[in-house]
């Protein structure tokens, strides 16, 4: 690999999940425009659609912020009592960035097997065409990070 390959370890971060969502892009919008205004910055964030017309839509935030999360949840839920909420905060958030990465298949295959064999829990994915980030519990964090440094980082020496 070249030797442009960032790795970073972003500690404390929260994962809300929230469950039987409506499928309306304005409550999506409304969601985070409350977050906004409480200026909570969101990271990762990923929605899936269910059979159901509703969607799961989960994101990251940082540790601080949880209990400003938690309060919003419980507006929301006022409003959509279907609503679930799931909540696991103490994890870690590792991300592997080079340019290189772009038009290259089989990056994540890789990232994801050295991120399995260091026996860590993947709770979240996301990706962009140059990045990766995968949420790990916070214990799972240091040994993933070392994993992928030695992959990417004596590959590049």
């Amino acid at each position: 690999m070249e030797n442009n390959t960032s790795l970073e370890l972003l500690e404390d971060v929260t994962l809300i999940t929230l469950q039987d969502c409506p499928a309306d892009a304005a409550k999506i919008a409304y969601l985070f425009k409350i977050i906004a205004d409480e200026g909570i910055d969101v990271d990762m964030i990923s929605q899936i659609a269910t059979p159901k017309r509703t969607f799961e839509l989960s994101f990251t935030v940082s540790g601080d912020d949880f209990g400003k999360i938690l309060d919003i949840a419980t507006k929301l839920r006022k409003e959509e009592p279907e609503l679930k909420l799931n909540v696991s905060n103490g994890n870690s958030k590792i991300t592997v960035s080079a340019e290189w990465m772009k038009n290259c298949p089989g990056i994540a295959a890789k990232v994801l097997d050295i991120v399995s064999k260091a026996s860590a829990d993947i709770m979240m994915i996301t990706t962009s065409e140059t990045e990766i980030s995968i949420l790990v519990p916070q214990a799972d964090g240091d040994n993933t990070l070392a994993a992928l440094e030695k992959e990417f980082v004596e590959c590049s020496a």
